[in-house]
């Protein structure tokens, strides 16, 4: 059902700096220069092949799952501001570990540093995003504002790959020297957020009450177990094809200059369904906007599967867009079912379970797409999670109904 629209909100002002800065943080932490050329790096320069590619993937969630539910909790208990500092920090010694890189080792060192920096980022800045709108009376305003932070991170992103084939091409290493600036410059705007103050809960046993919160997430709450399996199954359908879709163009003999404004193109139709989320949840409802979901995902895997033309790689843009459409929806969710002393360790269970999934499937497809090639795995891709996905709308849908009338 649509969202309703309340008649009357009391608007407090606060924090005001804090809705900009996160979206500068949003659009700096995906102004990712070296990923439209990643694969290419690794194949060309590492000597990886595909099934290096989705284990060395496989490990970098690995090393994410393994400090996503510590670091959100630690983020809930020490402040969201300090934990994306502390992301920052890693950010920068993980891309200067990739400038010295020569082998998979190197490479593995690297991922897992940016692993543990992008698990202290989860639910960081969406939780302090949210705790920002909430004290200033506007949470019904999360889903437009978390829109906004994911255009601001896809345009980012966009704009590191335009010139990135150029640039790979030039000097290898310069997309990773870039990178690290950009790091650097995070961490100045990450310094000048605001924690919204609140109380911190007393404990006898912080063990115990990670606990708790695990347990609420995964059996005491069916709306937030559900929503955490929608939102993990979506996120898998749109990652698979990140790692995937560049020897996919190289198959198809996509001119290497092409793959920066391509790259460009999905994170733009990124950011383009994320700002018309809100707008489609109200128009369509949550029952509605699941199914375009499983539409989108169906007609992109389908056109990747059986396309074998140059421009073919159009198909991945649905993708992309489903990706910008769920991402609100979802983090929604799971904002509307969290308390405040909760909110950043559910949001970080949600990512844990999106990283299990992936180190446990990713190497898997990787082996089905050398073995098999790029058209059959898209295949297999396609009717397993198209069928995955249809099974988990419903139970999401009956459980979080009263979630959209809070």
């Amino acid at each position: 059902m649509p969202l309703p629209r309340p008649a009357f909100r009391v608007i407090r002002p606060g924090f005001p700096n804090n809705l900009p800065l996160l979206n500068v943080f949003a659009g700096l932490k995906m102004t990712l220069f070296p990923m439209a050329i990643i694969t290419l790096f690794w194949k060309d320069q590492i000597g990886l092949s595909l099934a290096d590619i989705l284990l060395l993937q496989a490990i970098f969630s690995l090393s994410t799952l393994l400090m996503e539910f510590p670091s959100g909790y630690l983020s809930d208990r020490l402040g969201y501001r300090f934990a994306l500092n502390l992301a920052c920090l890693f950010g920068i010694t993980g891309w200067t570990t990739y400038t010295l890189a020569g082998s998979f080792t190197g490479v593995l060192a690297a991922e897992i540093q940016l692993g543990i920096s992008y698990a202290f980022i989860s639910g960081s800045d969406s939780a302090l995003l949210y705790e920002t709108l909430r004290h200033q009376g506007r949470e019904e305003d999360y889903t437009k504002h978390d829109g906004r932070m994911t255009a601001w991170a896809q345009a980012g992103e966009a704009a590191g790959a335009i010139g990135a084939g150029a640039l790979y091409a030039w000097f290898p290493l310069l997309p990773f020297l870039l990178q690290i600036a950009v790091w650097i410059s995070a961490l100045a705007v990450c310094r000048n957020l605001k924690d919204v103050p609140w109380t911190p809960r007393q404990t006898t046993s912080h063990l115990r009450e990670a606990w708790g919160i695990a347990h609420k997430a995964f059996v005491q709450s069916a709306g937030l177990r559900y929503s955490i399996v929608l939102a993990a199954l979506l996120g898998l359908a749109s990652f698979y094809p990140v790692w995937l879709i560049q020897p996919y163009m190289q198959s198809l003999n996509v001119p290497l200059a092409w793959f920066g404004p391509i790259w460009a193109a999905a994170n733009l139709c990124v950011s383009f369904g994320s700002l018309i989320s809100h707008r489609i949840q109200y128009h369509l409802g949550t029952r509605g906007t699941t199914v375009l979901l499983l539409v989108l995902i169906v007609a992109g895997y389908s056109g990747l599967a059986f396309s074998q033309v140059v421009w073919g790689f159009v198909f991945y843009f649905l993708l992309t867009i489903m990706r910008g459409i769920q991402g609100p929806l979802l983090r929604l969710a799971l904002q509307k079912q969290s308390e405040r002393h909760e909110r950043a360790s559910i949001l970080s269970l949600k990512s844990l379970v999106f990283r299990l999934g992936f180190v446990i499937t990713g190497p898997l497809v990787g082996i089905l797409a050398d073995r098999a090639g790029l058209s059959f795995c898209f295949l297999v891709l396609l009717i397993v999670q198209s069928l995955i996905i249809a099974f988990a709308i419903r139970p999401f849908l009956k459980n979080t109904e009263s979630v959209w009338e809070i």
